[in-house]
């Protein structure tokens, strides 16, 4: 039953929850011993078993009681280790933040699943500081991903043990953050599915930052009908408030620019089909250029990256001081490139964002985007381990097609729509501009099953 209850979707185990047919102590203890006796220990920072057990317990009395706080009571959750734990220390996937003060109270939207009735399993591995997209961290390990049949292959990052906590049936939901694709890189690489909300429509309280402008949050989870429970939850509804959307006559817009650029041929198939099926279900698909993905890109050659100038701000004192020598050296290198980033730099990238986000808006109203999550599929970790510029241009290809949502202030949701080279998953990113998040669930719901076809 072990990996049976953590590879469940959320709905799945709240039915069997709900209607008593198991209990939440059953269903915590069981998905503790599965992840303890997995092979891959390096996919949590630390396990929260007791406190795990205790909210377990509050849960089944509360059942038992006939008082369930509603649809997720007594389902376990796993945390990023970039939110605040109460009476641990957030070390966001760093060694050097392990002797930090304990968080003095749960982050905010901790507390909200909490209050939900979920139960909180552990902290996840990430890339130091939420500096990557590939999932690599020195210090804690890499999680390896679990499609990866020939060889050890990226998680993805930066919400590494996020992605692979699901995608291995360990649990039916974990929390990511995304700055730049941290959720909708795994989502895509682990063939499951990641929601980044618009940035903003959660409290960040407690969130360790990376670049504040930027920073969302989202949850990675089976299927598209959890992300709409969680969500509706981390904003204290009691119920969602998402309708399915109809596919029929929905307008997709494909872009023709930057997003396609050097992809793999397995991605590019798996993502045209996934359109096909979308077209014969009735959605109405065009393909035009965006000018703003190609300026985007302009404007990062210019003037630098925004999370890279924000980052270094963030972390200007720690690089100076002697804890640089504790830190992941790559991510040293690339937080050190915002030093470059001057302050009429910085303004520049500002007002090129407001302006482009603008005409964005302007060009595709209510319609959808639709391209691959990530252009490739997820590749060998050790290659990356040894070679820097490998490493820095695998990177920045990873983080490519999700940035451009990010910098936009975009919401999106990755679904699986099938598998490239060496069968590894690739995932299908449907975005709407921000603040639509509702609507751009509304139809990940209807078209979820469509867009995976026969991929589970």
């Amino acid at each position: 039953m072990t990996k049976t209850f953590g590879s469940m979707s959320v709905a799945q185990l709240s039915v069997l929850i709900q209607s008593a047919a198991v209990d939440p102590v059953e269903v915590t203890e069981a998905v503790i011993d599965g992840i303890e006796r997995h092979p891959d220990q390096s996919i949590f920072t630390t396990l929260l078993k007791d406190r795990a057990l205790t909210e377990a317990k509050a849960s089944s009395a509360r059942l038992k009681a006939g008082r369930s706080l509603g649809v997720l009571d007594g389902i376990p959750i796993a945390w990023k280790d970039l939110f605040d734990i109460e009476g641990r220390a957030t070390t966001a996937g760093s060694t050097i933040l392990a002797k930090a003060p304990a968080a003095k109270t749960d982050a905010a939207v901790v507390a909200a699943l909490k209050q939900a009735g979920m139960i909180s399993l552990g902290c996840t591995n990430m890339s130091e500081f939420a500096f990557s997209g590939l999932g690599v961290n020195p210090h804690y390990g890499t999680p390896h991903n679990p499609h990866g049949r020939d060889v050890p292959r990226i998680p993805g990052g930066s919400s590494s043990g996020a992605g692979v906590v699901v995608a291995a049936g360990l649990a039916p939901v974990a929390m990511g953050t995304d700055t730049g694709g941290s959720v909708r890189i795994p989502a895509a690489f682990n063939g499951i599915v990641g929601y980044k909300a618009t940035r903003g429509r959660y409290s960040m309280d407690g969130v360790f930052p990376l670049a504040k402008s930027l920073d969302s949050l989202g949850p990675l989870c089976r299927t598209v009908q959890d992300a709409v429970w969680i969500d509706a939850a981390m904003r204290g509804l009691t119920a969602p408030n998402v309708d399915h959307g109809a596919i029929n006559g929905i307008d997709i817009v494909v872009p023709t620019n930057v997003v396609f650029e050097g992809a793999e041929a397995g991605v590019v198939a798996a993502f045209e089909a996934a359109l096909e099926r979308l077209a014969k279900a009735g959605a109405r698909i065009s393909r035009v250029t965006i000018p703003a993905f190609d300026e985007i890109l302009d404007v990062m050659a210019k003037h630098g990256a925004l999370a890279t100038a924000e980052a270094f701000a963030l972390h200007r004192e720690r690089l100076a001081g002697p804890e640089v020598a504790g830190m992941d050296p790559r991510v040293v290198m690339r937080t050190r490139l915002g030093e470059t980033i001057s302050l009429p730099d910085y303004l520049a990238l500002l007002e090129a964002r407001e302006r482009l986000i603008d005409n964005v808006e302007r060009l595709l109203a209510n319609s959808f985007v639709a391209f691959p999550s990530v252009a490739h599929v997820a590749p060998p970790i050790a290659p990356l381990e040894v070679d820097d510029a490998l490493f820095v241009s695998t990177n920045g290809k990873t983080l490519r097609n999700t940035m451009l949502g990010n910098f936009l202030d975009w919401c999106g949701v990755s679904i699986p729509c099938g598998t490239g080279d060496a069968e590894m998953p690739v995932g299908l990113l449907l975005s709407a501009v921000g603040n639509r998040d509702e609507a751009l669930l509304g139809m990940a719901l209807s078209a979820e099953a469509v867009v995976r076809g026969d991929f589970v």
